[in-house]
């Protein structure tokens, strides 16, 4: 089975175009993750699986074009034939998050079998002097990480990891500078400031990328490229293996557009090992 065949990339297919509430932006995104189990889901269980009420689901398969729940099933039964079950084997809570992540990866996997998104991703951060990257709660620690390795292979790498009324600040004093793109992580619970930031970012002219959670997510409105990673949800604090790996994935495009980053990269080898900065 193709990339573009899977059960998830048909339901993405199927949401496109379709302007999407929070709360039907949530159906979609529990219905991806569970694209194989969806066609044989009954409304309330869809509705379990999402967090929301049963007319929400109804309301969201109208606001697909269908006459109601059992016609989007009907639907998605026909174009998301079954497959084999896969034998199942008890875990308990802290396994199943483990290998909730491994699927979450693997979806990663497949998305990135198409790589021009983030080759494109990886050009408009390379080309960006300076390089925003923003990240706010939840998601602060992933663009802390992608801004301390960027900053080893880019010239000029500026961190907005902290909320505040010195953000559209520093954007501005950024933009002087001639930047023309920045990256943001966005991971649930979404904060406003976030969707705030970026839209004043656009309006700046600058060039968002955003690594979200879900091709649905509040920030999609007020990003330029969206890649989606899927966050892990079965232990109390979300988990973010996909958005880490996926943005280390877009530190490798952006050194392939980078002409100096092995340079670089051995410039900084050289001072460490003479500064005697790693034990190994």
């Amino acid at each position: 089975m193709s990339v573009t065949d899977s059960p998830a990339a048909r339901l993405q297919a199927l949401f496109e175009g379709h302007r999407l509430t929070p709360t039907q932006r949530r159906i979609a995104h529990s219905m991806v993750r569970r694209a194989a189990d969806v066609p044989f889901l009954s409304s309330v269980e869809l509705a379990e699986l999402a967090g929301v009420s049963q007319p929400s689901v109804t309301r969201f398969a109208v606001a697909l074009g269908f006459d109601g729940y059992p016609a989007l099933r009907r639907h998605l039964r026909e174009v998301a034939p079954a497959e084999p079950a896969a034998e199942t084997v008890a875990h308990n809570e802290y396994q199943q998050a483990v290998e909730a992540e491994i699927e979450n990866l693997r979806h990663l996997a497949e998305a990135l079998a198409d790589p021009a998104p983030v080759r494109r991703a990886g050009r408009l951060l390379a080309a960006s002097r300076p390089l925003l990257v923003l990240g706010l709660r939840a998601a602060a620690a992933q663009a802390h990480g992608f801004a301390y390795f960027a900053a080893k292979v880019h010239p000029d790498v500026r961190l907005l990891g902290e909320g505040g009324t010195m953000l559209q600040d520093r954007i501005d004093a950024a933009v002087r500078a001639g930047a023309s793109a920045l990256l943001c992580f966005a991971l649930p619970r979404h904060p406003r400031e976030v969707v705030d930031t970026l839209a004043y970012t656009k309006e700046a002219g600058l060039t968002v990328v955003t690594v979200a959670d879900s091709a649905f997510a509040p920030v999609a409105k007020v990003s330029d490229l969206l890649l989606p990673a899927a966050v892990g949800t079965g232990l109390a604090f979300d988990t973010a293996c996909a958005p880490m790996l996926l943005g280390r994935v877009l530190l490798e495009a952006m050194c392939d557009d980078l002409p100096q980053a092995q340079s670089r990269l051995e410039e900084f080898d050289t001072k460490a090992a003479a500064r005697g900065l790693f034990v190994d």
